[in-house]
């Protein structure tokens, strides 16, 4: 073989490759500034729609990665590099990823689909995934509680969703069902005026629906009223205690007893 001439060498390798990397960058730097003007644009929509904040930076995200990865393949295409092994083994990695990461992404789907349909938000108090507090934060993997009595919960979002949610803060107003229960040798319409004086005492007691004052059972020590006001959802646990302690107060004032379970034993003396 013939030792080839600067020329050649010029001509046949480092214009060609030159040519080759230059288009492959020129793509590179085209592509990243055309995948963030579309993430941009992607960002505006859903914020336009009211998406959740979270929802946005996830898609968003993942909608620049994959784009982002295109246009790697593209500029190594460029460049006369086989991608296909390269998308094979893309593929591969994450199916082993996925395989591995089972239950990541049953939570992770579980908190988009949080996001998505919004059970809850922030501020709200739920009963969820075996706990109960005031939501702080909703991820994609996990949610946020702070407990009433100040402390934190981290809760995969797999198991909130995979059980019932109840939403505390959903409704602007709540029922406060209560039970007082009086001996059998009270008088019943005494007791009963005074439920209904405590409840209508109450400023936070709404009107609409009208709080139900009623006899609900006779059981075996006690017969037994129900004291049903409506409040609205922030007044729920100040009026349930405050009622209770009430009625303990007025009743032991006009003598009305409150019994607590008794058991009479006879005994019969054999001869």
């Amino acid at each position: 073989m013939e030792d080839m001439g600067m020329g050649d060498v010029l001509s046949l390798y480092i214009v060609p490759w030159g040519i080759r990397i230059a288009l492959a960058l020129a793509i590179f730097y085209i592509g990243k500034k055309v995948v963030g003007i579309v993430v941009g644009v992607v960002q505006r929509l859903m914020r336009k729609q009211e998406t959740d904040e979270i929802l946005v930076s996830f898609i968003s995200a993942i909608i620049r990665w994959v784009l982002l990865l295109f246009v790697v393949i593209a500029a190594l295409s460029q460049l006369g590099i086989d991608t296909t092994s390269l998308i094979a083994l893309l593929g591969a990695a994450g199916l082993a990823i996925g395989l591995s990461l089972q239950s990541s992404l049953s939570n992770f789907a579980a908190g988009v689909m949080l996001i998505v349909f919004r059970p809850f938000t922030k501020g709200d108090f739920i009963d969820a995934g075996g706990a109960m507090g005031v939501v702080d934060k909703i991820s994609i993997f996990t949610t946020i509680l702070t407990t009433t009595d100040n402390k934190e919960v981290i809760i995969p979002n797999g198991a909130i969703m995979g059980g019932n949610i109840t939403n505390f803060s959903a409704r602007p107003t709540r029922r406060v069902d209560m039970v007082f229960g009086i001996s059998y040798d009270d008088d019943i319409r005494k007791a009963k005026t005074i439920l209904e004086e405590i409840i209508a005492a109450d400023d936070r007691v709404l009107a609409e629906p009208a709080p139900v004052v009623s006899i609900s059972e006779l059981a075996d020590s006690s017969v037994n009223f129900v004291v049903r006001p409506w409040v609205n959802s922030a007044d729920y646990w100040a009026v349930l205690w405050e009622t209770t302690e009430s009625v303990k107060l007025k009743f032991d004032e006009v003598g009305i007893s409150i019994p607590y379970p008794q058991m009479d034993v006879h005994l019969n003396k054999s001869e």
